[in-house]
């Protein structure tokens, strides 16, 4: 859990560092990128509120900036509900999952979101990803309604997907790939 204080700790770090580097003379690209972050941070916001674009966080990654990452408070009713409370930490942190089923394992894989059916088979095996010919997908509540993998099957639930398909939360995968 972070307090009000610790926050402020964070932000107290970040602007020392972007301090740091300014002093330095970094690049002019780089240079206007950590003056917009010190005037955020100055304001005691956050570098993942401070609006940047890709092309400028990519300019300042190297800095490994605290506040650039999602921070998630947990308040005391959580610990009461932490199975929802650990849902909300991934999805802050840009990640989803999908599932695995069959014989005697079922299996949750965490990938990014946005990645693609071919990225989530290289989550299980690099051979997955580089043999990947296709992937058959079930979405959840297919699943569910339909009273398991058979039944989806049978309820013509199952999409056969190809390499650039973008997973889903929760889609249930089995991947086809040569070895």
């Amino acid at each position: 859990m972070v307090s009000p204080e610790g926050r402020f700790d964070l932000v107290v770090k970040d602007l020392e560092l972007a301090e740091t580097r300014l002093e330095r003379n970094p690049p002019a690209a780089e240079k206007a990128v950590l003056e917009r972050i010190k005037a955020h941070l100055e304001g005691e916001g956050l570098v993942a509120e401070a609006g940047l674009t890709q092309e400028e966080l990519h300019l300042v990654e190297s800095h490994a900036f605290v506040t650039a990452k999602p921070i998630v408070v947990a308040e005391a009713a959580d610990a009461e509900a932490f199975d929802s409370f650990l849902v909300s930490v991934v999805n802050a942190s840009g990640y989803i999952s999908f599932l695995t089923v069959g014989g005697t394992e079922n299996r949750a894989w965490l990938i990014r979101k946005g990645a693609t059916a071919q990225e989530a088979g290289g989550a299980i095996h690099t051979d997955i990803q580089k043999g990947f010919i296709r992937a058959e997908i079930i979405a959840w509540d297919d699943l569910v309604a339909a009273g398991g993998e058979t039944g989806a099957k049978h309820a013509n639930k199952m999409r056969v997907e190809t390499k650039s398909y973008v997973m889903q939360d929760y889609d249930v995968a089995n991947f086809r790939f040569r070895k």
